[in-house]
């Protein structure tokens, strides 16, 4: 079910809950709305009926931003209150219960954050940002989630077209993989990976070819560098979707990537989204990031 289906849902049942009372008047919209204030009528249908309620999309709504509590005592802590986090404060209540905007909202995020996992990225972005795909053992994305063993792994075939087809030996071996948040992947890599790109070439860095991992962990970098033998490996994955964001990127970094490697030879940079480190500017610290490893030939403890 996507997030729309599940927003219905939702609000269906509330208006259904709702509209037992005598007095309940259905609105319009809740755009605009404010806690207390009441809502003019709608025009009724010409069959009798009231017109189809309009909902605005509460996830394009910045919680940080969005002041719930009428009247507030000292206005200007709340907002700094709630800039200062993307927790859920100062939300409000009617009696002892959070109120409906609250509760779709939740129930918003929530379905976001699913999506997140349960889809896919699609071939025509692949395709847009010129990577060539692969496999990783899991047949499915059940297989996938239920498997972490098999998405460290390459299929049989795409370990073929891997021997077979791409150049080894280079500075760098960018790779790509879903992760566990195919939306980071879309929303965060078509301004990171130009700005990598053509960070590296200015530098002389020679790149492999860039690839999609479909189904990939991170430990697939391991397997992918003990094929083609690069300097250093780069791989982006979604990482795990919460109720704050479902579009936040991760970055593991190995020198000499080979099978058996300890994760504390990998270097990380996570956190990369609009609300933390942006595409672009990531883009150009990881250019920054991967000169030093591959100046002082080492990455995680090491490279300090």
């Amino acid at each position: 079910m996507g997030l729309e289906d599940n927003i219905r849902l939702v609000v269906e049942q509330v208006l259904a809950e709702m509209s037992k009372s005598e007095n309940f008047r259905a609105p319009v919209t809740t755009a605009g709305y404010i806690p207390g204030k009441p809502v003019d009528d709608p025009a009724p249908a010409q069959n009798g009926g009231w017109e189809e309620t309009r909902l605005k999309d509460l996830t394009a709504i910045d919680l940080q931003k969005h002041l719930q509590v009428p009247n507030p005592v000292n206005k200007t802590l709340y907002e700094e209150m709630k800039m200062a986090t993307p927790a859920r404060i100062g939300v409000w209540r009617t009696g002892s219960r959070p109120l409906t905007e609250t509760l779709l909202r939740f129930r918003a995020d929530h379905a976001t954050a699913q999506d997140a996992v349960l889809s896919e990225v699609s071939e025509e972005f692949i395709q847009k940002l010129n990577l060539v795909k692969l496999q990783s053992a899991c047949r499915d994305k059940d297989e996938y989630l239920t498997r972490p063993d098999l998405g460290r792994k390459l299929s049989t075939e795409s370990l073929e077209k891997l021997r077979k087809s791409f150049q080894k030996g280079a500075d760098v071996q960018i790779i790509v993989s879903d992760g566990l948040s195919s939306k980071a992947v879309e929303a965060n890599l078509p301004d990171l990976l130009p700005a990598l790109m053509q960070g590296l070439s200015g530098m002389g860095i020679k790149i492999g070819t860039p690839v999609f991992v479909k189904y990939g962990r991170v430990a697939v970098m391991d397997v992918i560098g003990e094929e083609l033998k690069p300097k250093v490996a780069i791989i982006f994955l979604g990482e795990r979707p919460g109720l704050g964001t479902a579009e936040s990127l991760s970055a593991y970094l190995a020198y000499n990537p080979r099978q058996g490697m300890i994760e504390s030879e990998r270097t990380v940079v996570s956190n990369i989204h609009k609300g933390g480190t942006p595409a672009p500017e990531a883009g150009a610290y990881l250019v920054t990031l991967l000169k030093k490893v591959l100046d002082k030939k080492a990455s995680g403890v090491n490279l300090e």
